[in-house]
């Protein structure tokens, strides 16, 4: 089998809230936006948000590795997301893990590279 494009789909109560979200916060490259589907490319990866979604809580498995758990955080919550585990110190290391909720109630998580 050929694969042309591998894309992960999640929901959207509000199209332009959703994609502005992943534009702004993860510096998302819009490649599509209808109020059906858009198609936001973040690191080479491809975020497909559908329209229609109902708001709910929903784990998406999206994951995001950034320098700084606690930066990516407060960035999240200035965009209109939500904190559902603030980073915490581990081991006496910086965070490395911030669950997080974006502005259409879908859950993702915000990682740091460990150094071991």
């Amino acid at each position: 089998m050929k694969v042309e494009r591998l894309k992960y789909v999640i929901w959207a109560v509000n199209m332009n809230r959703a994609v502005h979200f992943y534009a702004t916060v993860f510096g998302g490259t819009i490649l599509k936006q209808n109020d059906i589907i858009s198609e936001v490319s973040i690191c080479d990866g491809i975020i497909g948000i559908h329209g229609g979604g109902e708001g709910g809580r929903t784990w998406t498995g999206l994951s995001f590795q950034v320098p700084d758990v606690i930066e990516g955080a407060r960035e999240i919550v200035a965009a209109g997301g939500q904190l559902t585990r603030e980073p915490e110190p581990e081991d006496g290391q910086p965070p490395h893990l911030a669950m997080c909720v974006d502005t259409e109630g879908n859950e993702i998580m915000l990682t740091r590279k460990r150094a071991h």
